[in-house]
């Protein structure tokens, strides 16, 4: 049997665990080191198992990890981010579906302090969609907004998928951060104009809000929203203007939301011990899978498997713009099953060289891939977003409502995904301009 036939089998054995549900990260590093056994012996895959995981935990990218985790749980567990749902709602609810557009809002602000999806919804989930059910929303709108609006955590930065695909692709951070953000405020925008379209054709899935608020509340409301407002000024506007490295940002953000929740009076030490725990078992779940990816690029370069892939599909002659229609629906269809991070650090070994072969940006490709990823996130059977809002809202809304719910923010999705696939200057500007 060839090195290349030896890959290609270990290949098959992988894609076999993961349709048995063995731990990605598990199943990742058990079939590289059998991989990597068989090729070279044993010495050389025990060898292997402990100098790259080493070379890959030591890049100084992967520390703003675990900081930017701390940052977010903490904000979460003092409670710093409950004001953002409210300031968005006593200033948009009078728009149609006023309270679904604050729930985008109140998620979009969110996402600056976590970098997670699923925290973004579990979370405004429990404050936004009892909110909307008490003002007869349709619970398809309310909860499809709250889950749909989760998915702007892994855009707008810190996003925690962009740090570990560039360390992958050895993409720039900082960029791959700045054509999020773009994105992700083009999703916020789309979102609220497909729901007041919606809600504006169909009043029955919003009845308007009649109450009127006072101009003392709202301005009370937007002073609520400060100590969250100082973390995201203080680590972005750092970061951004290039005075912190992302790392630098992470460990400036985990400061400032301690000092913040401190000041605020929130800080105490089961939020710092939660925090603390959630963060290191995050990170450890997250490293796991990396390194097995790290060590499945190492074991498909030794087989010759990886190149052999790569040169197959680019042997079809097929032009750049097929091979992205073909990236996209092999990312759809893994997000029904596999979670983000799986996903990604289970494909880019095969997909990069692919992508890189044919001309497109690792900036643009990076930021393109968490928006496919984070689609998969809303979509059946496995939609992560839909069963994190099942368990935090009411037992009488179904799990189908949800899906349902959801079905109009994925259209909106696919319609982002064609406009930067067809205009790439939409996430290359602002990463281009400076330099």
């Amino acid at each position: 049997m060839s090195e290349i036939e030896i890959g290609l089998y270990f290949v098959i054995i992988l894609m076999t665990l993961i349709l048995l549900r063995i731990p990605i990260g598990l199943a990742l590093i058990s079939v590289s080191f059998c991989g990597i056994w068989a090729l070279m012996g044993w010495k050389i895959a025990w060898g292997s198992l402990g100098i790259i995981p080493f070379h890959f935990a030591s890049n100084w990218v992967l520390s703003s990890v675990p900081a930017f985790l701390f940052m977010g749980f903490v904000c979460y567990h003092a409670k710093l981010t409950e004001g953002l749902f409210t300031a968005a709602r006593v200033w948009l609810s009078g728009l149609p579906g006023g309270l679904a557009v604050a729930s985008i809002f109140g998620c979009g602000g969110f996402a600056a302090v976590t970098g997670s999806s699923v925290a973004c919804s579990a979370a405004m989930g429990k404050i936004a969609v009892p909110e909307m059910t008490r003002y007869n929303y349709a619970p398809s709108l309310a909860t499809g907004a709250v889950a749909a609006g989760g998915t702007i955590g892994a855009l707008i930065p810190p996003s925690l998928i962009m740090i570990l695909y560039s360390v992958m692709a050895q993409a720039p951070v900082g960029k791959l951060f700045l054509g999020g953000l773009v994105v992700g405020l083009i999703t916020v925008a789309c979102y609220v104009l497909m729901i007041m379209v919606r809600v504006t054709l169909n009043p029955s899935l919003a009845p308007p809000v009649t109450e009127r608020i006072p101009l003392s509340v709202k301005m009370g409301a937007l002073m609520r929203t400060a100590p969250i407002l100082i973390i995201i000024l203080g680590v972005f506007g750092g970061l951004f203007s290039g005075m912190f490295t992302p790392t630098e940002a992470g460990a400036v953000g985990a400061f400032l939301s301690c000092i913040v929740a401190l000041l605020a009076g929130r800080l105490s030490l089961e939020v710092v011990r939660r925090a603390a725990v959630e963060t290191i078992v995050t990170t450890s779940s997250i490293l796991v899978i990396a390194v097995g990816a790290s060590l499945l690029t190492r074991f498909l370069a030794l087989s010759g498997s990886g190149d052999a892939l790569s040169e197959a599909i680019l042997g079809f002659g097929a032009d750049p713009l097929l091979i992205i229609i073909g990236v996209t629906l092999i990312y759809l269809l893994l997000g029904m099953f596999l979670e983000p991070v799986g996903a990604m650090m289970l494909t880019l070994p095969v997909v990069l060289p692919i992508v890189n072969e044919v001309g497109y940006n690792a900036i643009w490709f990076g930021v393109f891939l968490t928006k496919l990823l984070e689609i998969g996130m809303l979509s059946p059977p496995i939609g992560m977003n839909v069963f994190v809002i099942k368990g935090v809202v009411d037992k009488s809304i179904k799990l189908g409502t949800i899906f349902r719910g959801v079905t109009w923010f994925i259209l909106c999705d696919l319609a982002i995904v064609a406009l930067v696939v067809a205009f790439p200057a939409i996430i290359l500007f602002l990463p281009d301009l400076v330099g």
